[in-house]
């Protein structure tokens, strides 16, 4: 089998195999996954992108999104602002359309090296997170050591947003896997813990389901400012700094979100067979 060709990006820190399945076909199990994931004895990422021919003529790709444990995830905002970037300087323009398990996505450029991509509206009924059983989204009943009373937001995955003090002082790496994996998260969450900055700027760590701990989550930035803002913490536009930088977001009057921030390319090369079994 000819070696299929990659490429490696990050947004802030986020990294992505980027693998292009729309004129060559790739196998891909849970297992392949893991092996190219891998930090140490694959290529390594938080993520595995696969694209694919879309089923929407106007769209310029639908995006497979695989952790690095293998599982497929339905949203990635710093990955969709890297296959848009992909996808602009493919075609020359600066507008692009992706179809994601979360919906169709549209991005536009922010400047040479930068995206916006509009996430669409979020999701605040229970069902929508999901919840195992019905509950208020807004103060869940949820809490570990220093961890309480967080809110939950779909951004076409769930997320749980806990607002501290000092988030620096949250031992994160040994909170996130029991938070994620609660029972009362059916398909799992990720945990997301915010400190206020100001009305219009948020400082955000995240644990993503699958993938640990991570420098940025496009979607988490997204869902702490939703939150934020239906607690009257914050406005409908915020900063949001992650361990990788800065992402800028809003939630418009017209109930979607929108997301601006960097993308960079690492490095491509080609994937070995011994990776692919």
């Amino acid at each position: 089998m000819e070696r299929p060709e990659f490429i490696k990006m990050h947004g802030l820190g986020n990294d992505f195999v980027i693998l292009d399945a729309r004129r060559q076909d790739i196998a891909l199990d849970t297992e392949r996954v893991r092996a190219i994931a891998h930090r140490r004895t694959g290529i390594g990422c938080d993520q595995l992108i696969v694209l694919r021919a879309p089923t929407d003529g106007a769209a310029d790709a639908a995006l497979a999104i695989h952790n690095a444990d293998g599982g497929e995830v339905e949203a990635c905002g710093n990955a969709t602002r890297c296959v848009a970037w992909m996808a602009m300087e493919e075609s020359g323009r600066d507008t692009a359309l992706l179809e994601t398990a979360a919906g169709t996505l549209a991005a536009r450029r922010a400047g040479p090296l930068a995206v916006t991509v509009d996430m669409g509206e979020p999701g605040l009924d229970w069902r929508d997170i999901p919840l195992a059983s019905a509950g208020d989204t807004l103060h869940l009943p949820l809490s570990r050591g220093p961890l309480a009373d967080p809110a939950a937001v779909s951004m076409g995955n769930p997320h749980a947003v806990f607002f501290v003090d000092d988030v620096d002082s949250v031992d994160l790496a040994a909170l996130g896997p029991s938070l994620e994996h609660d029972p009362m998260f059916p398909e799992r969450a990720n945990i997301g813990v915010a400190e206020l900055r100001g009305e219009d700027r948020m400082r955000l760590r995240v644990w993503e389901r699958g993938a640990g701990l991570t420098m940025a989550c496009g979607t988490g930035a997204c869902a702490a400012l939703v939150a934020g803002n239906r607690r009257g913490l914050t406005g409908r536009r915020a900063t949001m700094e992650l361990d990788g930088g800065p992402l800028e977001i809003a939630w418009g009057e017209d109930n979607r979100v929108t997301m601006t921030g960097p993308v960079a390319v690492s490095f491509r090369g080609t994937i070995d067979g011994a990776l692919l079994g």
